[in-house]
């Protein structure tokens, strides 16, 4: 596939260097010269030095032949005009913008048509954030909160800790712990390295266990790999930007919120806003304010302001004076798996939540959803199975005789309302949903091949 890539920054490299290895032929547009020198020296791709939302700039970047623009400078406006010039003069198949601004997302349904502005798919970094953090707060103790098929099933990542249920234990024991739920585990990291679960693999302290079941039944899933904790009822918000706001306006109804905001502006505009959330102006890395809110009584305090070192410093602040759970967003990637642990729980990448959300729209066949792991390096994916036995290499075969490509699991099967877990025995059929998981995504083209009707479907 020909995809043009506009836009150099933390975003647009990530992207390409998921899709540089794939047989994709990616060229990257930025204005910032050092910055396209540092990719082409690292990855096989072409660069174009220009405005992207100039003609002569996507005509030297082959828009006229190109499968795919994808607009993610940190510009709505570049993005949108891209795309527009994208259709208008090289009618590109397929145009995927990042918007960031809650002024075009709230009006979405009305401007983003192919007669107004033709963007096909819109990408908002802020709201994928938002309900990633959502996610984390409904499950405590997940790490990462996957949802699947319409949230029927989902993939949750959580460590193993002395004093959980099945530590110690193989994972075929699951089954008689928990008889009346089906669950799988569908990867294992132990030290940061893979391991392919087996019934006999025992489950040690420390382990990242990916499991996936029926939404309805994660909680009973997780104590059995930890200490189940008690749902989070008071929370502690520092940045009262698009997360900030967004997460404190979806959690409100349920939780006790206190949203810290350094702007004095910004804080009575939210406090306006937001109708059970006590707003207070301030710098949440203050000791005499957090003290003087109780920030002992958190549960959890989730930094998500525009500054990676005041989110790290003001979390490890809060959770030495007594915080339970501390999130915090990091812009820099580098940083991401630096921080967590310790005073850090959980570090929160919206580089990789957005990257998520763009593969989903880059993958071939009828690719769902996509979910980066492990940095990267392995992908969750939700594919829909189409045709029938003579038009598809999936339809009508058991599992046990799909030629998975190596490190690929099939976890489960989501059919109607139904999330059945993945045996060799069960024959898939039209329509399913079908998660599967890689631990290398080196071999995601085989997947998406395995995933794509023959000529002959209709």
């Amino acid at each position: 596939m020909k995809i043009i890539i506009l836009g150099a920054g933390q975003v647009g490299g990530t992207l390409a260097e998921n899709l540089v290895g794939e047989r994709n032929d990616i060229t990257i547009i930025d204005t910032d010269t050092r910055l396209l020198e540092g990719l082409q020296d690292k990855f096989d791709l072409r660069v174009v030095v220009g405005h992207g939302g100039h003609p002569d700039t996507l005509r030297r970047a082959g828009a006229e032949d190109a499968d795919m623009l994808i607009a993610v400078t940190s510009s709505d406006e570049t993005n949108m005009i891209a795309c527009q010039i994208a259709y208008t003069m090289f009618n590109t198949p397929t145009k995927i913008a990042r918007i960031r601004s809650e002024e075009y997302i709230r009006f979405k349904d009305q401007l983003f048509h192919n007669q107004d502005i033709p963007v096909d798919h819109i990408i908002s970094p802020e709201q994928l954030v938002t309900s990633y953090i959502k996610r984390l707060v409904d499950y405590p103790g997940a790490l990462q909160v996957m949802e699947f098929a319409s949230g029927r099933a989902s993939l949750v990542a959580v460590k193993a800790y002395y004093g959980g249920k099945l530590v110690g234990h193989a994972i075929s024991t699951l089954r008689e712990h928990i008889p009346n739920i089906d669950t799988r585990v569908a990867a294992i990291f132990r030290q940061g390295q893979p391991i392919k679960p087996m019934g006999t693999t025992v489950i040690e302290a420390d382990d990242e266990i990916f499991f996936i079941a029926d939404t309805r039944y994660v909680r009973t899933v997780m104590q059995e790999l930890q200490k189940l904790e008690n749902q989070y009822r008071r929370i502690m918000i520092v940045g009262g930007g698009n997360i900030g706001a967004g997460l404190a306006k979806r959690l409100e109804d349920d939780h006790r919120i206190k949203l810290i905001e350094r702007s004095q502006e910004r804080a009575e505009l939210l406090s306006q806003q937001l109708e059970h959330t006590l707003v207070f102006c301030g710098d949440a890395s203050d000791q005499k304010l957090l003290m003087e809110e109780h920030v002992e009584d958190t549960d959890v305090f989730i930094a998500v302001t525009n500054d990676d070192e005041a989110n790290i410093m003001s979390a490890m602040l809060a959770k030495r004076m007594g915080a339970k759970k501390t999130m915090v967003l990091i812009q820099r990637n580098a940083y991401v798996d630096l921080v967590q642990g310790g005073d850090i729980d959980i570090a929160i990448s919206p580089q990789r939540a957005t990257v998520s959300a763009l593969l989903t729209h880059v993958r071939r066949g009828d690719i769902v959803n996509v979910y980066s792991l492990r940095k990267g390096a392995a992908e969750a994916i939700e594919a829909i199975a189409h045709g029938d036995e003579n038009t598809s290499k999936v339809v009508g075969k058991a599992i046990r005789d799909i030629k998975l490509p190596a490190g690929t699991t099939i976890g489960a099967v989501v059919r109607g309302n139904e999330v059945m877990m993945a045996h060799n025995e069960t024959i898939l059929q039209s329509d399913d949903h079908v998660i599967l998981f890689l631990v290398d995504k080196k071999y995601i083209g085989e997947v998406e091949r395995l995933f794509q009707p023959s000529a002959m479907f209709f």
